[in-house]
């Protein structure tokens, strides 16, 4: 495992110490990237973890005892140098077990439908800024950064641009990410997925359903299984970034969502390294927590494209009265408006879900009750519904602004009342983008509503601060004054001739 965090941690927020994998019979290391922890040199956001990576997996392979095959794991930063490692091919690299990474840097990680990822970028950034500052003994910028990552400086003219950020850190990766807000060539030679189509390697792939990077791990796998000869598994569970076990948010999903990792990486290793049958090949490659049921279900391929709808209905009151606002199983008869201000000085607040710190499912049943908040929710079901994989949202809407935002979230009413969300998506629209149908691509899932519950899918033009506040002008986030956000008017239609609706695939019951 290479990471930037001190190697003495060892990721042990998610896996057992490496002296329990040690145990197992596997010669562990845990190295500091170079520039953290003791590694000498300059620390740089990815620059060299490929040659870095390449070099490390050789000297491992050659260490006394070493048989000479080499596996690697870990998540986030921790995943993303098994990528970067593997890159040009090591002949004594032999598995990966990526959990949590950002496959293409952009769309996975920094940016969702071209939202910069304001609250998880700026808290990593100010860490990592933070640590740099205490390597090189400089504790009042230390400890400035570190009373700034307890409560983000998100209030200044520019609230994507903090100052502590300009001052203590102007060599951050930050700076460089806000700079590029589309995909250009900065991310394609940055992000691994340029230079890993060689690869192919086992990979077992973890996840979870409120993991900000959950697209990425996705992309990759899917990638993976189209190209390559060897056995590729995904495990996605209901977990957030960290940790991983079975209360998330204000839910308890059960015994069952106990971290099952380490136990399947020793198999995994067991398998691929030492070349011992532990039956992992006999399985069906899917492994997913169906939250609701909290049992976790096999699958033998990921699940097709969203096919069936729920169209949206309103009597043009769903931001005032939630028996206003449907979610219909067939086309309704007439068209409808609903409209809802947004305003800057009152923003709708970030709320679980996968972008927010703290992540996870949580009651947003008062959330939904804001005027700015439109809300459709289905009759209770009549049978149970298992949610599986992608789900999107077509809108058909406009806006009085340049520019703006949605927020699409998807949620589980219970019967007394409580409002669970299961996922969610977020999409800036861009000045002379078209917005009739705009595409919400919500983060994939894995859910089963019972008897009595309903369905309701929420929209709003803000979830701050998982995203900046669009201004409305258009302006990039590094451009976007506090003082010059407008209010924005917008309309969402819906009926025969505008079928705005969420689009979802239907999983059988277990």
């Amino acid at each position: 495992m290479r990471q930037p965090y001190g190697r003495s941690i060892a990721s042990t927020v998610v896996y057992a110490h490496p002296t329990w994998y040690a145990a197992h019979g596997y010669i562990v290391v845990i190295q500091d990237v170079r520039g953290r922890g003791t590694s000498e040199g300059e620390f740089q956001l990815f620059a060299h973890e490929r040659e870095d990576g390449v070099d490390t997996v050789n000297w491992a392979a050659a260490l006394p005892d070493s048989t000479g095959t080499v596996g690697m794991y870990g998540f986030s930063y921790q995943g993303m140098t098994q990528l970067y490692a593997a890159i040009d091919l090591p002949p004594a690299l032999k598995t990966l077990c990526p959990a949590m990474v950002g496959y293409d840097l952009y769309a996975d990680w920094a940016y969702e439908g071209g939202a910069f990822c304001l609250q998880a970028n700026l808290g990593w950034a100010i860490q990592l800024a933070a640590e740099t500052a205490r390597l090189q003994g400089k504790e009042p910028s230390f400890l400035a950064l570190a009373a700034a990552a307890r409560n983000l400086p998100l209030s200044g003219p520019i609230a994507a641009q903090p100052q502590i950020l300009q001052d203590l850190a102007p060599d951050s990766f930050y700076h460089d990410w806000l700079a590029h807000p589309q995909p250009d060539d900065y991310w394609e030679q940055l992000s691994p997925c340029r230079d890993f189509q060689p690869v192919d390697l086992p990979m077992l792939h973890i996840g979870g359903w409120f993991d900000t990077y959950l697209r990425g791990t996705l992309h990759l796998y899917r990638e993976m299984v189209e190209r390559s000869s060897q056995f590729q598994f995904l495990l996605v569970g209901p977990w957030a970034h960290l940790p991983w076990g079975r209360r998330v948010g204000a839910v308890d999903f059960g015994p069952e969502a106990a971290n099952p990792i380490d136990r399947l990486q020793i198999r995994w290793f067991d398998q691929f390294l030492k070349e011992q049958d532990r039956g992992v090949l006999a399985e069906l490659p899917i492994s997913l927590f169906e939250m609701g049921s909290n049992c976790w279900r096999s699958f033998d391929r990921w699940p097709q494209p969203p096919d069936r709808h729920f169209f949206l209905s309103s009597s043009g009151l769903a931001a005032l009265q939630e028996q206003d606002g449907q979610l219909l199983n067939t086309l309704p008869k007439a068209d409808a408006i609903d409209v809802f201000v947004h305003d800057p000085w009152r923003p709708v607040p970030a709320l679980g879900g996968h972008a927010a710190i703290p992540s996870g499912m949580v009651d947003r049943a008062a959330l939904d009750c804001r005027s700015d908040v439109l809300t459709y929710t289905t009759p209770p079901l009549t049978t149970d519904l298992s949610l599986l994989g992608e789900i999107t949202v077509e809108l058909w809407c406009s806006a009085d602004a340049p520019s703006f935002d949605l927020c699409a979230v998807l949620s589980d009413v219970h019967p007394h009342g409580q409002v669970f969300n299961l996922t969610q998506g977020y999409i800036r629209v861009a000045p002379g983008q078209p917005t009739s149908p705009l595409i919400i691509s919500l983060q994939a899932t894995c859910a089963r509503l019972p008897i009595g519950h309903a369905v309701r899918l929420s929209l709003s033009a803000a979830c701050f601060p998982a995203y900046p506040v669009n201004p409305g002008t258009g302006t990039l986030p590094t451009e976007a004054r506090a003082m010059e956000a407008r209010i924005i008017t917008v309309t969402v239609h819906s009926g025969p001739d505008c079928p705005s609706s969420v689009r979802f695939y239907p999983a059988e019951p277990c």
